[in-house]
């Protein structure tokens, strides 16, 4: 009986001196919690308050993305992630050399991203508007402030894909690279 008694209490006291009140986390602090309310009213962020994936993107709709600069440098890390993501959202429509040659191109008027029009008079706060947002066809990859879906990129992978289209893009799909490519 003795024996058990002290297994016993072996056993139970890591879990004892567990449950102590030193041993409450983080989250049960004094603190506003995310979904807290207000007399049903949702409390606001404060001011100046920095996203958690840390790069702002205050912009209502694509005409005032066009006005924002890209955070991120075009790296070759950068064109690597940016090419990887092209193509699994985009070349589905715009076509893995992104000249609007997949099969579904014609059907749901998808331009061709390597023109001189998207390489030299569109912004990169533009293209990045396009992703955010969206256009006539176009579904939106992430609206900044709204619950994400399945496919919608963050904004630093938005901000990738840009660095891809813009600075890789045209590049790879050249036809001296396209043969070189295939010796």
């Amino acid at each position: 009986m003795k024996r058990g008694f002290i297994a016993a209490v072996l056993v139970l006291t890591p879990t004892l001196a567990v449950a102590w009140p030193w041993s409450q986390d983080m989250m049960n602090q004094p603190s506003i919690k995310p979904q807290e309310t207000d007399n049903g009213k949702l409390y606001q962020f404060p001011k100046r308050s920095v996203p958690t994936f840390g790069i702002p993107t205050k912009v209502a709709n694509r005409e005032e993305a066009g006005k924002l600069t890209n955070p991120i440098a075009a790296t070759p890390e950068s064109l690597k992630t940016g090419e990887r993501l092209f193509k699994i959202i985009c070349s589905a429509c715009h076509g893995l050399t992104g000249k609007a040659d997949s099969p579904v191109s014609p059907k749901i008027g998808a331009i061709d991203l390597t023109t001189e029009y998207v390489q030299q008079q569109l912004t990169e706060g533009w293209i990045f508007g396009t992703i955010t947002f969206g256009s006539a066809i176009m579904p939106a990859y992430g609206k900044p402030g709204e619950g994400g879906g399945s496919n919608d990129l963050s904004v630093e992978e938005r901000w990738h894909v840009v660095n891809y289209v813009r600075h890789a893009l045209a590049k790879a799909s050249s036809p001296a690279v396209a043969e070189a490519g295939s010796k």
